[in-house]
């Protein structure tokens, strides 16, 4: 609820966590004005929503973040994004599913830019893996977390958060890159309306990790009614490896994720035939990744 206008906020950002106390520093450090470029008229916040950390999260002490406690943590993030949604004061709310996932320096204000020119925005992006290939499968040729620092250390992220398209592929739910379909989008920006309008994310979806409960909430939301669906191109969020349900596991968990996907919706998931708007620009890092995944660098 916003509560006037001295609480209002342009944008808010709902990062779920739990036991991230590796990863979820380096995400807040991403989404800090600090990192990111061209916000300095942009009013925004950062809302952690503490999904049950055996060691809770603390609050920023300057205040660049606040920390949400769910009363009742589950296994499935869906209630704790709910409680992020409801607690937040901005006009666009984006939300990070998965709170292990680093932002591209541009991501805050080109979801802003692009929510601003459409009457009724969904804003999403490509999701990437950290590593030199998907993590289910680097996780076998020796990649973890002892690696993992060591890659982002070497390339000096802090200084030019782009440098991580340099030592990143792109998901499997990305896999064709910002001019394909995407499955999902780790970063979806909709305007308070349209999350109540959506229903939020849906609490059915109970398995660890969720399930498909982020897949769903990106095709929910691209078939709202007149949507305005903007993919970012040259952004993106990228998955630091953390022993992740999904992301992490060498054992695909599809089939359970699908059976409670069918159970819900009673039909088979189905990627979501969209006709998006383009926005960004692609820089050499970005465009130097779509160069060696063999990818066009133009729409079809």
């Amino acid at each position: 609820m916003v509560r006037g206008m001295v609480d209002r906020m342009d944008v808010s950002l709902v990062v779920v966590a739990y036991d991230m106390a590796r990863e979820l520093p380096r995400t807040l450090r991403s989404l800090s004005r600090e990192i990111q470029l061209g916000v300095d008229d942009i009013r925004y916040e950062i809302i952690v929503v503490d999904n049950g950390s055996p060691d809770p999260v603390v609050p920023a002490v300057d205040g660049s973040w606040r920390v949400l406690r769910m009363p009742t943590p589950s296994v499935s993030p869906a209630p704790a994004v709910n409680l992020g949604i409801a607690s937040s004061r901005g006009h666009l709310i984006g939300v990070f599913v998965d709170g292990a996932r680093l932002a591209s320096p541009g991501l805050v204000r080109a979801s802003w830019i692009a929510a601003s020119s459409m009457p009724r925005p969904v804003i999403g992006t490509a999701a990437l893996h950290l590593g030199p290939d998907l993590q289910s499968r680097s996780i076998g040729n020796g990649y973890d977390q002892g690696a993992e620092d060591d890659l982002l250390r070497g390339i000096g992220w802090e200084d030019d958060g782009y440098r991580l398209f340099d030592v990143a592929v792109f998901a499997a739910s990305s896999q064709q890159g910002w001019f394909g379909p995407l499955a999902e989008s780790n970063a979806l920006f909709l305007n308070r309306d349209m999350w109540q309008e959506l229903g939020g994310y849906d609490e059915r979806f109970r398995l660890p990790g969720g399930g498909l409960v982020n897949p769903d909430a990106w095709a929910r939301a691209c078939a709202l009614a007149r949507a305005d669906v903007g993919v970012l191109v040259g952004e993106g969020t990228f998955h630091q490896f953390h022993g992740g349900v999904s992301t992490n596991a060498p054992i695909s968990p599809w089939p359970v994720f699908h059976a409670e996907y069918r159970q819900i919706r009673g039909r088979d998931y189905e990627v979501p035939v969209i006709e998006p708007a383009y926005l960004g620009t692609l820089g050499p890092n970005a465009l130097s990744l779509l160069q060696r995944s063999g990818l066009a660098t133009s729409p079809p």
